[in-house]
């Protein structure tokens, strides 16, 4: 038998940096909310733990303090490529922060999870979800299964049903959540993979994110292509610097390479003096599946709504999925709140759908301009003319550092912003 627990408004599945800012912003509506998170912290995530401004705006707007120790704040973006080392600043703009911070996920995600549980939610760690409570009448989702865990992972006590109108899934890529519910990932949409380890190096304290554009793989004819990903190296502070990689799905190699074996390959052509050397090395290779472009939807179904990784949220531009979890969890928890506040069903129901088309509206064009570059740079030919051509072009990385990174200003806009900003208008939603 299952035994009972209590009710909540809301069941979040997941604590990282989606499910905590969904959490968080539900709370502070006012609204009962359980946080069910696996695994306990602090625990790990593979991620390059590097955080744009369009990230940082989202935990200005928390009340986040990123102003004391463990955060590192940045200038800008300091490409290496073709020979050249270009340093572009973060652009300078009315909607966001003009500055970058890199925080390990190991502090980050415990720190959101803790900011959560502040403003109220209650947060429940080592607590596996193993799928939805549907209701057979109504066929929605009314609650989870979770099983509470022990320290060494596994099973700690018997089975327990936890019970709310909405659920979000907060669950990461593979979602039992979602996938429970037939909602699977696309096969049309990009998927990458990110590749990361940790080095003791005097380049720990540095103020720039550093990307390098060229990694290459051996093809079919012995020859070697350009892969369309990046390498990256970003400090973080505490004496040791994450270097890694990401790669994505659209090249030919991609499934026939060794990732780890790449990135190893790579950090020996870095300078002796940087430390990337073996006997530097903390904690072992990972890698972890970079889920792109909505490749989930729909996003809400039958009261359960899909946050961050579990909808397939991480920018095919350049891979980065914080500051998207935490922009749909901002908008989940506003949808939420609104539909919980209305007495009849139906009305709730229109509420609750009118968060994918705020997804839509907000990133779908972005997300499908990201799949379109994606393709391209799957040519190897495309990809070292972008490399070859693009960088000795100041101008041009000005505007690409603004599309990848999608920073652009809506009211005090220069002609970049304009460019892209209609270039996201006019492309079909994701």
């Amino acid at each position: 038998m299952t035994a009972q627990a209590g009710d909540a408004d809301v069941i979040v599945v997941g604590a990282g940096p989606a499910g905590s800012t969904t959490a968080y912003y539900l709370a502070r509506s006012g609204l009962d909310v359980l946080l069910l998170e696996k695994a306990s912290f602090p625990r790990d995530k593979v991620c390059g733990d590097g955080l744009t401004p369009r990230a940082v705006r989202q935990l200005v707007r928390m009340g986040v303090d990123t102003s004391g120790p463990g955060w590192i704040r940045n200038k800008g973006l300091r490409i290496v490529g073709g020979g050249m080392r270009l340093h572009l600043p973060w652009p300078d703009l009315v909607s966001y922060p003009g500055y970058g911070l890199v925080r390990t996920r190991l502090d980050f995600d415990h720190l959101l999870a803790r900011h959560a549980a502040a403003a109220g939610a209650r947060l429940m760690q080592r607590t596996k979800v193993s799928g939805p409570v549907v209701d057979e009448a109504t066929g929605r989702v009314v609650g989870v299964r979770a099983t509470p865990l022990g320290e060494n992972g596994r099973s700690a006590g018997a089975a327990v049903t936890y019970r709310a109108p909405l659920v979000v899934a907060a669950d990461g890529t593979s979602s039992r959540m979602a996938t429970a519910l037939d909602i699977h990932k696309r096969d049309d949409r990009p998927m990458g993979v990110a590749v990361r380890t940790y080095f003791k190096s005097p380049r720990h304290d540095d103020d720039w994110m550093e990307s390098w554009l060229e990694l290459w793989a051996t093809n079919d004819r012995g020859g070697r292509d350009l892969l369309p990903g990046y390498g990256w190296i970003f400090g973080a502070g505490d004496g040791t610097s994450n270097v890694g990689l990401g790669i994505t799905n659209t090249s030919k190699a991609f499934g026939r390479v060794d990732y780890k074996d790449l990135l190893r390959r790579w950090v020996a052509e870095t300078p002796a003096e940087w430390g990337f050397i073996e006997e530097n090395q903390v904690g072992e290779i990972r890698s972890a599946a970079l889920p792109m472009g909505f490749n989930r939807q729909p996003h809400y179904s039958r009261g359960l709504l899909l946050v961050g990784d579990a909808g397939g949220m991480v920018n095919p531009f350049n891979g980065e999925g914080i500051d998207y979890a935490m922009e749909a969890a901002s908008t989940a928890a506003m949808v939420i709140a609104d539909a919980l506040s209305r007495d009849a069903d139906t009305a709730r129901e229109r509420v609750l759908e009118g968060y994918p088309a705020a997804l839509k509206r907000e990133h779908g064009g972005y997300f499908t301009l990201g799949r379109i570059f994606l393709r391209l740079i799957g040519d190897p030919r495309i990809m070292k003319i972008a490399t070859n051509h693009g960088l000795p072009r100041p101008w041009l990385m000005k505007f690409t550092l603004k599309l990848l990174a999608n920073l652009t200003d809506h009211r005090d806009q220069d002609v970049y912003d304009r460019v892209i900003n209609a270039m996201t208008r006019l492309a079909p939603a994701a």
